[in-house]
């Protein structure tokens, strides 16, 4: 009987020390809230659809920034949130490349500069 709880002991004691750096990694994770400004897209894309479900158009110059994201799943995000908060799409198209976007880049830039001044 001691043979079998010395292998059992040598076992459970690999099988923990296997486990232990995922284990301790668990609890030392820091990670930040949900933010329209986050930098990952993983955090952005529900703080911009909890924007949107919100009606909340202070995330509108957030939106039109993120419209030359690097990553076409927040500019798709991105140029949802607008056409859900302002109607409008001003011909901009999350999948057109670069150069391609630039000319609406160009137009929700202009409607926000417009709308910054209307509201003074």
């Amino acid at each position: 009987m001691d043979i079998n709880r010395s292998r059992f002991m040598a076992k459970t004691s690999r099988i923990i020390f296997l486990l232990m750096p995922g284990l301790l990694s668990l609890g030392c994770v820091a990670r930040e809230p949900i933010s329209i400004k986050s930098d990952d897209p993983a955090l952005k894309i529900p703080a911009i659809k909890l924007a949107v479900q919100k009606h909340d158009k202070s995330a509108i110059p957030q939106l039109v920034h993120d419209l030359n994201s690097d990553d076409p799943a927040v500019r798709f995000y991105a140029i949802d949130g607008l056409h859900s908060l302002t109607g409008q799409t001003l011909g901009y198209r999350y999948f057109d490349d670069e150069e391609e976007r630039k000319p609406a880049l160009q137009r929700w830039n202009e409607w926000l500069a417009a709308q910054r001044v209307a509201s003074r």
